[in-house]
C-alpha cells in the first residue's frame, strides 16, 4: 500500500489527509450518517468510490439538493425492483428524481390500481429492510445491450447516449455522454444479485439508508413524452430524510390540494376549460371575469402613471416576421402549425408580441427625445404545449401576457432596468406577494444570437441591477432566451411554494435584426437597446397563483363579490336592497341574498363563496338606520351606521388589505 493525499472540503474549510490506497469516500466520512455521497472535482460519486492522490473530496449531505436527488433516485430503483418482483412482465422505462419525489415508467398490460400501489409499497418496505447494497459497474454498450436484451426501452436509451437529455425527460439520469453503468442491488448477506438497472448514479450505499417514503399515485405517460409513442404507466412517489419531514410534506400536499386553482375555479364558478374548445384554452366566467378585469385595470393604471403607452397587435402574422426575429429558428416546435393563406403564404398564431412591437417602433423615424419609449400591451399569444404538460391556467396553450418592450439609449439602460425591476416588485407587492428572490439566467452556449461581448455586457448590467434590490440572487446558467440574458422574479406563496413571476430581458440583438434606429443629439443614427418585460408572465397564470395563494379568499379589492347582504327575515330584504344600491353608487360590488333559504344557510353559502364581508340587518338595524358586519373569521360588529359601513368597505378596498 502507498500513501494517498486528499483534501476534504467542507464549505470554506479544507483538511489535508494522508490515507492509504483503497480508501473510499465512505472511509473519509465514517460515522457521519447524514453523508450519502461525495463530490470529487465537481462530479458526484458513490461513497464506495476509491479516492485517488490529489482528490478534493466534498461530503454530500442527504438534506442537500444533490442528497435529496440521490435519495429519491435510489428509492425509484427500489420501487422498480418491487414492481418487477410483483409484475414480472413489466418493462422498465425511465425513473428519475423530480421536485419533492420521483417517478418510474412501466410498460404493463393493465394500468395500476390503487390496491397495486399498496402492494408495491409493502414490497418496497421489505426491500428497504433487507439492506441491499447499491453497487456500480461500468459496461460497454454491447455488454449493456446483451444484459438488458429483455428491456426494449433501455435498449433505446443506450442508442441515445450523448443526446438523452434532449430525447426524453429524465433520460440523462440513466444514460450520459460518457460510459454506461449498471447498478446492481446485491443481497446484504450473500452478495447475490437481486435486481439491476441501467443508471448513471450515484446512489445511496444501501436500501436501508432510505429513511421514509410513500407512493402517491399512478398516471398514464407517453414514452419519451411523445403522443406518437406507446402509453406507459407512471408511478409517482416521494422520499424524505426523516419520517417527520415525510409527514410534513404529506400535510402540505393536503393543503395544496385544497388550494388547487382548478378545483377552486370550479367551486367558485370562476373559469373552465371546455372540452369543446380544447386543452389549455380557458374561458372566464362572470365572477372570474371581474377578478381578471380588476387585476388588469389596476395594472393599467400603474403603467400609465409610470409612463407606459398602450398598443394593440393582431393575433396572427406572416411567418416571415418570425423568421426575421429568429423565433422560427428556435421556437417553431412550440408554435401552432402555419395556416396557408393568400396563395400559399404561411401565417402563424403569434407566440409572442415583441416582433410586432418592433414594427411599431420602426413605423416612423424616432428621436432620442422620445426615449425611453415604453410600449405596453395585454397581448394574447398561443403556444402549442404538449398535452402532458398542460395544467389548468398555469400551463396553457392560449394566454394573455402583460407585455412591455422598452426602447432606450445605452446611457439610459442601467437606470431604466433599475426602475423597471423596482416597478415590477412594487406592483407584485400590491397584489399581496411579498417573499421574493431573483434568478439571473445567462447564455445557453448552444442557443443564442449575437456576440459573446454583447452577452457579457448585458449579463453584467443585469447582475448589477439585481444586486441593488438587496434580494437573494440565484444563478441560472444557460437559462436565457436566444436573444439576451434575463432576471426572473421568483416569489413564495402563502404555503411556501415558489412561482416564477416577472421576467426582465436585456436585448441587444433584436434591434439589430430589425435594423431599429433613432436619431441621436448629434444627428447620427444609433441603435436602441431593447428591454423585454412581462410582469404577471401571463394574466391566466397570475390569476391561478393568486387564487391558490389566497385559497380563493381574495382580498376585498379583488373579490368578485365584496359583500353579501343577508336579511334576518324577508321583511328586511327591501332595506338591504336599498343599502346595496347606495353602496353600488360608490363602486362596491355587493349582492343581496333574497332567496328562500334560512339565515344560517345564507351565511354558510356566503362562507363557501369566500365573500370578504357579510352585511346583516334585522328589526333593530332597520329602526336605527344601521347594519351589522360579519367578517370572514366569524367575528361580528353590530349597529354600524349605513354611511359608516360603506366608508369601512371603501377603506378596505382602497388599501388593498386582506380581512
Amino acid at each position: 500500500m502507498s500513501d494517498v493525499r486528499v483534501t476534504v472540503q467542507r464549505d470554506s474549510e479544507r483538511e489535508e489527509r494522508v490515507v492509504t490506497t483503497g480508501t473510499t469516500a465512505a472511509d473519509l466520512f465514517q460515522g457521519e450518517r447524514s453523508v450519502v455521497a461525495a463530490r470529487v472535482a465537481g462530479e458526484l460519486k458513490d461513497l464506495a468510490y476509491e479516492v485517488a492522490d490529489g482528490d478534493a473530496v466534498e461530503p454530500v449531505e442527504i438534506t442537500s439538493e444533490d442528497g435529496l436527488n440521490i435519495l429519491r433516485h435510489s428509492t425509484a430503483h427500489v420501487m422498480a425492483q418491487a414492481v418487477q418482483e410483483l409484475f414480472p412482465e413489466a418493462k422498465l422505462g425511465i425513473g428519475p428524481p423530480i421536485k419533492d419525489g420521483f417517478y418510474y415508467d412501466f410498460d404493463v398490460e393493465t394500468p395500476f390500481h390503487p390496491d397495486d400501489l399498496k402492494r408495491i409499497e409493502k414490497k418496497m418496505q421489505e426491500i428497504q429492510k433487507r439492506g441491499q447494497k447499491f453497487a456500480r459497474r461500468a459496461v460497454s454498450d454491447d455488454a449493456a445491450r446483451e444484459e438488458l436484451a429483455d428491456e426494449p426501452y433501455k435498449l433505446e436509451l443506450i442508442g441515445l447516449k450523448g443526446s438523452a437529455a434532449d430525447a426524453a425527460e429524465g433520460a440523462s439520469a440513466e444514460v450520459g455522454a460518457g460510459e454506461l453503468t449498471i447498478y446492481d442491488n446485491l443481497d446484504a448477506k450473500t452478495g447475490e444479485l437481486c435486481w439491476k438497472d441501467l443508471c448513471r448514479g450515484p446512489h445511496l450505499p444501501s436500501t436501508r439508508a432510505i429513511p421514509a417514503f410513500k407512493l402517491m399515485r399512478s398516471a398514464a405517460a407517453y414514452w419519451r413524452g411523445s403522443e406518437k409513442n406507446k402509453q406507459l404507466q407512471r408511478i409517482y412517489g416521494t422520499a424524505w430524510p426523516t419520517k417527520d419531514e415525510l409527514k410534513a410534506h404529506l400535510e402540505f400536499l393536503v393543503e395544496a390540494e385544497k388550494r388547487d386553482h382548478r378545483k377552486l375555479g370550479a367551486e367558485l364558478d370562476l373559469f373552465s376549460v371546455p372540452e369543446d374548445i380544447g386543452s389549455g384554452l380557458a374561458v372566464f366566467h362572470p365572477r372570474g371575469g371581474i377578478i381578471r378585469r380588476v387585476m388588469e385595470d389596476y395594472s393599467r393604471r400603474r403603467h400609465e402613471e409610470s409612463g407606459y403607452e398602450f398598443v394593440y397587435t393582431p393575433h396572427a402574422t406572416k411567418g416571415k416576421l418570425f423568421e426575421k426575429s429568429g423565433h422560427l429558428d428556435w421556437y417553431a416546435d412550440g408554435m401552432y402549425p402555419p395556416m396557408q393563406l393568400d396563395e400559399g403564404i404561411d401565417y402563424y398564431l403569434k407566440p409572442m408580441n415583441c416582433p410586432m412591437h418592433n414594427l411599431i417602433f420602426d413605423a416612423r423615424g424616432r428621436s432620442y427625445r422620445e426615449l425611453p419609449l415604453r410600449l405596453f400591451e395585454f397581448g394574447t399569444v398561443y403556444r402549442y404545449e404538449k398535452s402532458g404538460v398542460v395544467h389548468g391556467l398555469t400551463r396553457a396553450r392560449g394566454f394573455t401576457q402583460d407585455d412591455a418592450h422598452i426602447y432606450c439609449t445605452r446611457e439610459q439602460m442601467a437606470d431604466e432596468l433599475d426602475a423597471t425591476l423596482t416597478f415590477v416588485l412594487d406592483l407584485l407587492r400590491d397584489y399581496g406577494l411579498t417573499d421574493f428572490y431573483l434568478e439571473l439566467s445567462t447564455k445557453d452556449p448552444e442557443k443564442f444570437v449575437g456576440s459573446d461581448e454583447t452577452w457579457e455586457e448585458a449579463t453584467e448590467v443585469l447582475r448589477e441591477v439585481a444586486e441593488k434590490q438587496g434580494l437573494p440572487l440565484v444563478p441560472d446558467p444557460g437559462g436565457a432566451a436566444f436573444y439576451g440574458p434575463k432576471i426572473s422574479v421568483q416569489t413564495k406563496d402563502a404555503i411556501g411554494r415558489t412561482w416564477q413571476m416577472s421576467t426582465i430581458q436585456l436585448d441587444f440583438n433584436l434591434p439589430e435584426r430589425f435594423d431599429l434606429e433613432y436619431t441621436s443629439a448629434d444627428g447620427s443614427k444609433q441603435r436602441p437597446v431593447m428591454i423585454h418585460r412581462a410582469l404577471f408572465g401571463s394574466i391566466e397564470r397570475f390569476f391561478a397563483v393568486l387564487l391558490e395563494h389566497y385559497a380563493g379568499a381574495f382580498p376585498a379589492w379583488l373579490a368578485p363579490v365584496q359583500a353579501t347582504c343577508i336579511p334576518i327575515g324577508d321583511a328586511h330584504v327591501p332595506y338591504l336592497q336599498e343599502f346595496a344600491a347606495q353602496a353600488k353608487t360608490k363602486g362596491l360590488r355587493i349582492e343581496v341574498d333574497s332567496s328562500s333559504d334560512r339565515m344560517q344557510k345564507k351565511i354558510r353559502n356566503a362562507q363557501k363563496s369566500k365573500v370578504p364581508f357579510m352585511i346583516i340587518a334585522g328589526d333593530e338595524d332597520v329602526a336605527n338606520g344601521a347594519v351589522s358586519f360579519r367578517y370572514r373569521d366569524g367575528s361580528q360588529k353590530n349597529g354600524i351606521a349605513r354611511d359608516e359601513a360603506i366608508a369601512e368597505l371603501l377603506d378596505v378596498v382602497e388599501r388593498r388589505v386582506q380581512v
